[in-house]
């Protein structure tokens, strides 16, 4: 865990109110951190003795990012919370009783979100890490409440929004069919 993570974990710990600002963060964190495949991706079945080597290390990242999101979901929680949450084996079981908890899908917001993604184009010469963390972030507060707006979908959005002068990668992904997932994008741009 790098410092900045353990400074923005630590920095606004979900005590109840501030659940949106709390998700949209954790979300950001597990995406840079290429762990949040374990919120949407079941747990793989226990490993059969003669599973081959592709097998197991598909199980074995998926259990250690699991691992590795758990820890930040249960650092980033009131203690009180972490109590109650740390017997449960998946990150995914504890993102839905927090959501039982505390979450309040709120329309508006998700009308703004999603109109920011859609109209949002980064200007030339600014920051193209910033573009795209900014644009996760809207994508995380409409999946906080409710949206549904899956990975490539948001790899779309990101590509569209990029200026002419990345015209070259956005015509080398297209030309090619690469599929990027948010974490690669982040990286490649």
């Amino acid at each position: 865990m790098s410092t900045s993570t353990i400074q923005l974990l630590a920095s606004d710990k979900l005590n109840g109110d501030n659940y949106g600002i709390w998700k949209s963060n954790l979300n950001t964190i597990l995406v840079i951190d290429d762990l949040r495949f374990v919120l949407t991706e079941e747990c793989p079945p226990a490993l059969a003795p003669n599973s081959n080597q592709t097998v197991r290390d598909a199980h074995d990242r998926w259990f250690k990012a699991n691992e590795k999101a758990r820890v930040y979901i249960l650092a980033s929680i009131s203690d009180v919370l972490s109590k109650k949450h740390e017997g449960l084996a998946t990150a995914r079981e504890i993102m839905d009783s927090l959501q039982a908890l505390f979450g309040q899908p709120s329309t508006s917001i998700i009308h703004d979100a999603i109109k920011y993604v859609y109209n949002c184009r980064m200007k030339e010469g600014s920051s193209v890490r910033e573009h795209v963390l900014n644009m996760m972030v809207h994508f995380n507060v409409a999946e906080v409440n409710d949206a549904v707006m899956n990975e490539i979908s948001q790899v779309g959005f990101i590509m569209q929004s990029l200026p002419k002068s990345y015209f070259q990668f956005k015509t080398n992904a297209m030309m090619n069919k690469i599929e990027y997932s948010l974490t690669t994008l982040l990286n490649e741009l």
